[in-house]
């Protein structure tokens, strides 16, 4: 297992290094600079030189990088010329509303999505595997612009059952803060279930053909048991992959939910720092969604040595 996490590691890091030039490189070819935004259209050269080297962004971009990324490694991702806020502190600030939802999200689609495939797996060919099948194909036509606002009508106005705006923190109390939170981690679920269920259903059909389970089941051990002891857990490398995934490009991806319900997150802090051209904060929002997107494949990955001991013989071969 420490050769795996080893090897998982340094190509993470690896991934972690182009991003962080990319980001920076791109963002070094846009035209115009963080002078131009802040001292505005009227601005005279001698006021965007003076800014440009009190900021730094008269040196080369190579140079840019090194000392960014030597900031960076200590935490320290710069401040916004715009509100003269540190990154750092404007992310941590906004993280824990990202990532409740993105769990949230994430928990409810793998919950639903495991009921579904298994119901569908052991009726394969039935009127209720049809019906499930039928039933994920409406959620994959639902993206969360337009579960969002169906949700907050019906639920929201017409029943009044949950807030459709606003945000209550863990602290101000449980109930407040899962109150605020179910209609936009529903939202961002719908999808997550059709393309989850689908994935484990198939992984599952096969998985029934194995003989090691035509073992179990000539043993007599109930269906039930066959199908959750000895058919989900080899069945799942595919959904902890698509999980994994999901979970990293949610934290990224939550911009429309969170727009829409007026969440205070990170997909809220870009929009509007794109809206305001702060490409300082946009730069830092990029790298530490990138870092968690990384993180997150490589304990994704090597959780696999975990499920299966013959992932760990192949990497030591």
């Amino acid at each position: 297992m420490a050769l795996m996490f080893s090897k998982r590691l340094g190509r993470s890091l690896l991934v972690l290094f182009l991003v962080t030039v990319a980001v920076v490189g791109l963002l070094g070819l846009a035209p115009g600079s963080v002078a131009d935004v802040v001292l505005g259209e009227n601005a005279t050269p001698e006021a965007v030189a003076q800014m440009n080297t009190e900021l730094g962004l008269d040196q080369p971009l190579w140079r840019q990088y090194v000392d960014w990324l030597g900031s960076a490694l200590h935490g320290d991702l710069g401040s916004s010329p715009i509100t003269g806020q540190d990154v750092t502190q404007a992310i941590l600030d906004r993280l824990p509303v990202t990532i409740e939802l993105a769990v949230m999200g994430l928990f409810l689609g793998v919950a639903i999505a495991i009921v579904l495939a298994v119901i569908a797996a052991a009726t394969q060919g039935t009127a209720v595997d049809r019906a499930i099948s039928a039933v994920s194909s409406g959620f994959l036509a639902v993206p969360a612009f337009i579960a969002g606002p169906v949700l907050i009508y019906f639920l929201g106005v017409q029943l009044g059952w949950f807030p459709v705006s606003g945000w209550s923190r863990i602290s101000d109390g449980l109930g407040a803060n899962l109150q605020h939170a179910f209609l936009p981690a529903v939202a961002i679920a719908l999808v997550e279930v059709a393309t989850f269920q689908r994935l484990l259903r198939t992984d599952l059909v096969s998985t029934l053909r194995e003989d090691f389970v035509s073992a179990a089941r000539a043993k007599g051990m109930p269906r039930a048991y066959v199908l959750f002891r000895h058919a989900l857990r080899p069945s799942s490398f595919s959904l902890i992959t698509m999980a994994g995934i999901s979970l990293g490009r949610l934290i990224g991806g939550t911009v429309v939910v969170e727009i829409l319900f007026g969440l205070p997150g990170l997909g809220q802090l870009v929009s509007s720092s794109i809206t305001v051209r702060d490409v300082i904060t946009v730069q830092g929002i990029v790298v530490f969604i990138a870092l968690v997107y990384v993180v997150v494949n490589m304990l994704v990955d090597t959780s696999y040595g975990f499920l299966d001991p013959r992932v760990r013989k192949a990497v030591r071969a």
